[in-house]
């Protein structure tokens, strides 16, 4: 039963949203099967597909994982979409002040770094600035719920705003290349520049930029695992989701549990700018984000706060992601919001199924 809950789940609602939105697609009068042929054949149709789902799937793996660590301490973190915000440009600013930065102002070289240092160096402290970054801005509503029993759902919110706001703010006016119609930061430096796949598995092509965080979301996926079901930290954490006051009475501080969830909840969630700062963009790019942070509530609802349910659940929305647009584009009635309709009604089969299962 445990095993049907946690990894059956997922696999279940996926194929029933597939059937429910099977039918959907015949009563607008279009094909089902060529519009699922369409949609998987351009995720998983060559080794460029597949190579696209997984860069798709790398951040939605980090913010499922944030999401479900904070939901097995009965949190609900809305806050991840500011978390990797503020990640995301504290990484990128880390790769400019010591990556060497030059920059070209209207034909005058100008040096924005303080220093230059190796990538063996620099590389992990970009990462371990995405870490610690995301990590204090999940703190705070952690902190904030823990000492003075406020939402973190409303403060979550709020410090979305206050993250967006505050990056932007420091990316037209400081760090913005003057002349430059995109609000983004100059690039980081090249030794900040973690490894693409293509450069060990020479049959990626070259447009895939599938890259090593691809491979820490993975290591995450593990350890999150470990530590949730392993460790006396993690038992303590699920604890007190399951009951607070038990747990306290059994000797463990739900207000130490609510700020260490949290703050392991942003850390992941920060851990996106790995993949999209120093894997594929390598600068910070306002709006690069896509809601990755909310969609991660969904990744985590689909994968049952599991980190094997994440991750597939990630692949799932990665597929979507992936395949919508050629629905959209290769389709005589179907647009490309099939994608966000297969995802609710995966997450209906979920909640139906977890009901049942409860009983």
């Amino acid at each position: 039963m445990k095993i049907f809950r946690e990894i059956l789940s997922p696999l279940v609602a996926v194929i029933a949203a597939f059937i429910v939105g099977g039918i959907i697609v015949l009563l607008i009068k279009d094909n089902p099967f060529e519009t699922y042929r369409i949609l998987l054949a351009n995720s998983f149709g060559s080794v460029k597909d597949i190579g696209w789902t997984l860069f798709y799937a790398t951040p939605l793996i980090f913010t499922g994982l944030a999401v479900a660590v904070a939901f097995r301490c009965g949190l609900f973190n809305i806050g991840a979409e500011g978390q990797l915000y503020v990640a995301s440009f504290a990484t990128a600013w880390v790769g400019i002040k010591f990556g060497g930065t030059v920059v070209d102002i209207f034909g005058k070289q100008e040096d924005w770094s303080w220093t230059s240092l190796p990538a063996v160096l620099l590389v992990p402290l970009c990462v371990l600035t995405a870490i610690t970054v995301g990590a204090i801005w999940g703190a705070i509503p952690g902190i904030l719920r823990a000492k003075f029993g406020s939402s973190e759902v409303i403060n979550t919110i709020m410090l979305n705003f206050i993250a967006i706001a505050l990056v932007s703010y420091f990316t037209q006016y400081y760090y913005k290349i003057p002349g430059d119609p995109i609000l983004q930061t100059a690039p980081i430096g090249e030794a900040a520049h973690i490894p693409q796949l293509k450069q060990f598995l020479p049959f990626i092509p070259d447009d895939v930029p599938l890259n090593f965080a691809f491979l820490i979301a993975i290591l995450m996926c593990v350890l999150v695992y470990i530590f949730l079901w392993k460790t006396k930290w993690g038992y303590e954490l699920r604890a007190v989701g399951e009951n607070a006051s038990a747990a306290e009475y059994g000797g463990i501080s739900p207000k130490k549990q609510i700020i260490l969830a949290m703050t392991i909840s942003g850390a992941l969630a920060g851990m996106v700018a790995i993949n999209e700062v120093l894997g594929s963009r390598h600068n910070y790019y306002d709006g690069f984000s896509a809601e990755l942070g909310f969609l991660g509530i969904a990744v985590a609802l689909l994968g049952r706060n599991h980190p094997l349910g994440v991750f597939v659940a990630a692949i799932f929305f990665a597929v979507l992601m992936r395949g919508e647009i050629f629905v959209d584009a290769f389709t005589r009635y179907v647009s490309k919001d099939i994608g966000m309709i297969l995802q609710a009604i995966a997450i209906l089969f979920v909640a139906c199924l977890q009901k049942y299962s409860k009983k």
